[in-house]
């Protein structure tokens, strides 16, 4: 796990000065507290932070072939890198290192871009190839890794894993993109295939880039995608087996490292069946940690502490208060863009917990996208089946006129809020899952925004992102289309964003088992029952686990991490809820409607109304502004 940027001169091999790629570097040092490399040449320079995991000795980077004809910056880590060596190495390939860097320079001479395809792993990485002249750049199936990247007016085009490194060159026109600002209001997070800073691009989940000197900036290809097209005919019993064989798999090849590791335990199933199966592999005591609430009502360390105990864990708790909110400003830092999953706070801690004793730690997250965990998969099958009985104009008649005069309840829990599920059942599919994903709904944001914002926003709504990706699907299934957007927008936006920056931020390396990319694919050839089965969604790995753990533990009620954001603005934050209707940097940018926004913070401080989740949402805006654009 590591930080990488660079720069490349796509029209003429100008000199790279090397303190520029250092000074893009020393922007995120918790990326790589272990080491730093900068390497130049004419019209190229590549930087490596270092936070060392395999060959610690000798996996220095920037790495070079021994002809110094290909050079690679790499973040992350190929899982099978040990099997293709070995492959390399039958074909006469000599290796320096046991590194898993020095692997993606031979696999590339050897197979070329194809290589990509061979590597299991989690990663983002540079490749310059001194005989073509190109920079070839890729990122991992599910989007684990994050790369930043921007064409500069001088013909460079600069590339970092987080964007604070690309806001270190002074080249980089620093101007807000209003369509993302627009995203962000509607899920609580920039998804990847935008930035807030106009210019600035993402590359993809399961995307590579190349860039050859003397053509012009093409567009990325994709060389993986997830398909819910197929069905698998096995009988559930064989799939049973095959699956607890797959994740058995994935969890011992991200066991593979020469520093210390663990897991962070939770709890709950996913985290569970991880720390499971690495007990089954390890001959050592797995080392765990959870992070408990003063909060009964929050807090699973109970049930963290009964798998512990059943897997004889070397375990510690650390009990936070959920008001945890003095760490504001370092979620700001450590995202750079907005981001308002309240999550984060805990997420932070669990992190900083595990690294006072281990480098690397396995976590449970992807299941939930993979199998249909969440409570709004079931929701979205149970809506699809009432506007199957019913025509389009007779749903939009009788489920829209009743939700437009039901009374607005939007304290209560998703299953109550009649008036919302009514709207929903009279529109399309993919419309009402967007609307079940967002956080802040199309007509409050239109409220919300000035009509300047409005003009120049046109008929850009953040919702047919969904639509979009729901409707092109390679699904079968109304459930197949919503997981599919959700890998494809939510996992990587959300999700696998939150966790690198928060462990990254204590330097820290996060590994998700249940994210293989063959686990994923094995999931979206289940029939939908081996998927969601009355209310239990996650059924087939619920039932293969069921000879692992309890079944209190398998079939509890999913809680997840909970931050008591709105008592905050009644509280201890209720100048920064008021700020952002004045005085602010949200309030001085002229996009919101400044009156509104004090209606807002006032209904929410009196109690009339409960706006703590959108109100983080704009304190958290407020900040990321001020620091990519000094305002």
């Amino acid at each position: 796990m590591c930080g990488i940027a660079g720069i490349f001169h796509l029209e003429t091999a100008k000199p790279v000065d090397p303190s520029r790629v250092r000074t893009m570097l020393d922007r995120m040092p918790h990326r790589g507290p272990d080491g730093s490399g900068v390497w130049t040449a004419p019209g190229v320079g590549l930087g490596h932070l270092r936070l060392s995991i395999i060959d610690l000795a000798a996996g220095a980077q920037p790495m070079l072939t021994e002809d110094e004809s290909l050079a690679v910056v790499f973040n992350g880590e190929i899982y099978n890198f040990a099997d293709l060596r070995a492959e390399l190495e039958e074909k006469g390939h000599v290796f320096r290192t046991h590194s898993d860097t020095e692997v993606i320079l031979h696999g590339y001479r050897q197979w070329g871009e194809a290589c990509v395809e061979r590597f299991h792993g989690m990663f983002a990485f540079a490749l310059f190839d001194a005989r073509a002249q190109s920079l070839w750049m890729a990122r991992d199936r599910l989007g684990v890794k994050p790369l930043h990247y921007a064409l500069l007016s001088d013909g460079s085009l600069i590339f970092g894993s987080e964007l604070k490194s690309l806001l270190a060159h002074p080249l980089l026109r620093r101007a807000p993109d209003m369509s993302a600002v627009e995203d962000y209001m509607a899920y609580g997070y920039v998804p990847d295939d935008a930035c807030l800073v106009a210019g600035v691009k993402k590359l993809g989940a399961g995307e590579t880039l190349r860039l050859v000197r003397g053509r012009p900036l093409p567009g990325p290809q994709r060389y993986w995608d997830v398909s819910f097209a197929d069905r698998t005919k096995s009988k559930p019993a064989e799939l049973e087996e095959e699956l607890v064989a797959l994740m058995r798999q994935a969890v011992r090849s991200r066991m593979v490292a020469d520093v210390p590791l663990g897991a962070f335990l939770s709890g709950g199933v996913d985290s569970s069946s991880v720390v499971a199966l690495m007990a089954e592999a390890s001959k050592q005591a797995v080392k765990t940690c959870t992070i408990g609430f003063d909060v009964a009502s929050l807090d699973e360390t109970a049930y963290a502490d009964r798998i512990a105990r059943r897997f004889a864990t070397d375990h510690r708790t650390r009990i936070v208060s959920p008001d945890d909110y003095s760490l504001i400003d370092t979620l700001a830092f450590h995202f750079d863009e907005p981001f308002a999953d309240a999550s984060a706070l805990p997420t932070y801690r669990v992190c900083e917990l595990a690294r006072e004793q281990v480098t690397v730690a396995l976590s449970g997250d992807g299941a939930d996208e993979a199998f249909a965990g969440y409570r709004r998969h079931r929701f979205q099958m149970q809506g699809e089946r009432v506007r199957a009985l019913l025509p389009a104009g007779l749903r939009q008649s009788v489920f829209g006129t009743l939700g437009r005069y039901y009374p607005k309840a939007d304290w209560a829990p998703r299953p109550l809020r009649a008036r919302s599920t009514l709207l929903e059942l009279a529109g399309e599919g993919g419309e009402a899952y967007a609307a079940s994903v967002g956080v802040t709904p199309y007509d409050l944001r239109r409220r919300l925004f000035t009509q300047d914002v409005k003009t120049a926003l046109g008929a850009y709504r953040a919702e047919d992102r969904y639509v979009a990706a729901m409707a092109n699907a390679p699904a079968r299934d109304p459930l197949d289309r919503a997981q599919y957007a959700d890998i494809r927008i939510w996992l990587p936006g959300d999700i696998l964003t939150k966790t690198d920056r928060m462990s990254m931020a204590v330097s820290l390396e996060a590994r998700e088992p249940l994210l293989d990319h063959r686990l994923v694919e094995f999931a979206a050839r289940l029939p939908v029952s081996q998927r969601i089965r009355g209310n239990s969604g996650k059924y087939l790995m619920k039932k293969a686990m069921e000879p692992y753990l309890p079944q209190d533990i398998l079939y509890r009620p999913k809680m997840g991490f909970v931050t008591p954001i709105s008592d905050w603005f009644r509280g201890p934050l209720a100048g920064e809820a008021m700020a952002v209707a004045g005085g602010s940097t949200l309030a001085k940018t002229g996009w919101f409607d400044t009156k509104q926004l004090g209606k807002l913070a006032a209904d929410h401080r009196s109690g009339l109304a409960d706006h703590g989740r959108l109100l983080w949402q704009l304190v958290m805006l407020d900040k990321a502004l001020g620091r990519l654009f000094g305002l």
